[in-house]
């Protein structure tokens, strides 16, 4: 389970982050609007918890901005504002659970659980062109064939599955995937995408990583029988 927190308060965040850690979930954080916005446009997180008042972009209008995105992660809108319009506002913004501050940790693990549990049965795997990645096992599956996935390969190629052809930085993929602590550079998230590249070639998949030049990575599905005509 993947959990992004979108909090300004850099010590409540990283707190909730080392709490839910424990707990087994993957959490990410993110400290503004705007950042935390393009991390949760990416659809690959299982519940978000957002902050109202936030740098560059409110918490309203991020999931304003989520939702027109057609992301249906739920959402539990965390702040210091507890008025009836207020909750009203944040519902209607696309929240669907609103937890004033201060609150009792186990009222936040309590409500996480909730959320998680009302999205029912949870996605296994993601499809896209004829490939199929299992998210409980890390193997890139086409048809009969199948390869598995290391943890940084499997966590690039979520991101790039889950963008749905729309285009990642190379930047995005780098902190998405290593982290904001990282020494990582992006010459590492060039080898993984060789290594990935390799791996699609190598089951017969027809889906490839294209390169947008000074842009990033996006995947595209290949029409072999057009290629052949030409």
């Amino acid at each position: 389970m993947r959990i992004l927190i979108i909090e300004d308060e850099q010590l409540l965040a990283d707190s909730i982050k080392s709490l839910l850690t424990k707990k087994g979930f993957e959490v990410d954080v993110a400290y503004d609007g705007e950042s935390g916005k393009e991390y949760a446009e990416l659809g690959i997180y299982d519940l978000i918890i957002l902050d109202i008042m936030l740098p560059k972009m409110d918490g309203y209008e991020v999931a304003r901005r989520i939702r027109k995105k057609r992301i249906g992660t739920p959402i539990l809108m965390l702040t210091a504002k507890g008025e009836l319009e207020d909750r009203i506002t944040g519902l209607n913004s696309g929240a669907d659970y609103y937890l004033t501050k201060p609150f009792d940790i186990r009222e936040l693990l309590a409500c996480i659980n909730a959320l998680l549990r009302r999205q029912g049965a949870y996605v296994n795997e993601i499809r896209f062109g004829n490939t199929v990645l299992d998210l409980s096992s890390a193997m890139l599956i086409c048809g009969e064939n199948s390869i598995r996935l290391s943890a940084k390969e499997f966590d690039v190629m979520r991101c790039l599955f889950q963008a749905e052809g729309k285009i990642l930085s190379k930047e995005m993929i780098l902190t998405k995937v290593w982290g904001y602590d990282s020494d990582a550079v992006e010459n590492h998230v060039e080898v993984y995408i060789g290594f990935l590249r390799k791996k699609l070639a190598n089951i017969g998949s027809n889906l490839r990583i294209e390169t947008a030049r000074r842009l990033g990575y996006y995947l595209e599905v290949c029409d072999y029988d057009s290629e052949v005509a030409n």
